[in-house]
């Protein structure tokens, strides 16, 4: 059984940076999300840095200041030239991977680059992971380069696949040709940000993948669906969640474990 909610959004206000693509009109507090957890049986979770914020990860340690680390922590977003200081104190908050948001066009760093090198080897004395969000199409070429990093590498969204056949689907068939699968991790959450049933690549890629690499994450409050999403919805989109267990993949990505 799914035991964790590894994507969630929480922010209390709304402060978003110059230029975000998308601006929520309601805050989506802590509580809430806190009294979602419990009506479905879940005992923790994650909460994922939130695109309007930018880099600024102040909302996000506040709400895990508030938390019980052994059973929640946190995924930012930094600037790639992020400094010592400020990654150690993320860590120190509960931070326990980085986020790169790299939808809508947005370039791909440059694995050759020395900023990007050094960038992962910060990652990788930390102990962090790096998640990827980026369509399924624009993300295979890179895929197998971001796998050679030393570090665990986590794909968002079930890879935003972009063909209604999984056999088909550029992700499904980058990650079938990977030499090794063992730092490979999935997320599967908001199956609505995909245009079809993701299901049928949900089932082709927990058979490819080693065991115990795949989280499941409710993407509440379901930012731009807001309206025509909830949270119970997400659960229910996941046919294999009953079968289906996070606690492996929660603990060595996360550090949370069930009580």
């Amino acid at each position: 059984m799914v035991h964790f909610d590894c994507h969630a959004h929480v922010y209390e206000k709304i402060t978003a940076t110059p230029g975000a693509r998308y601006v929520p009109k309601s805050p989506a507090p802590l509580e809430v999300w806190k009294n979602n957890l419990s009506e479905h049986g879940f005992t923790g979770g994650v909460i994922v840095q939130v695109s309007f914020l930018g880099t600024d990860n102040s909302e996000l340690c506040s709400a895990l200041s508030k938390l019980d680390k052994t059973r929640f922590a946190g995924v930012g977003v930094v600037d790639l030239d992020v400094d010592d200081a400020e990654l150690d104190q993320l860590v120190t908050a509960g931070i326990r991977g980085i986020r790169w948001n790299l939808v809508r066009g947005k370039a791909v760093p440059d694995v050759t680059q020395p900023v990007v090198q050094a960038f992962f080897q910060k990652l990788r004395a930390r102990g962090l992971h790096l998640e990827v969000h980026l369509e399924g199409p624009r993300l295979a070429p890179h895929l197998s380069s971001l796998i050679d990093q030393g570090i665990n590498l986590v794909i968002d969204h079930y890879g935003l696949p972009s063909d209604p056949r999984p056999d088909a689907d550029p992700f499904i068939n980058a990650v079938k040709v990977l030499p090794t699968r063992c730092n490979l991790y999935l997320k599967f959450a908001a199956h609505y940000r995909t245009n079809f049933s993701v299901t049928p690549h949900a089932k082709a890629l927990l058979d490819l993948l080693d065991d115990n690499r795949v989280v499941w994450g409710s993407d509440w409050p379901h930012t731009q669906h807001e309206a025509s999403t909830r949270y119970t919805d997400t659960f229910q989109a996941f046919p294999q969640a009953r079968d289906f267990l996070d606690s492996t993949a929660a603990e060595a990505l996360y550090g949370i474990s069930i009580e």
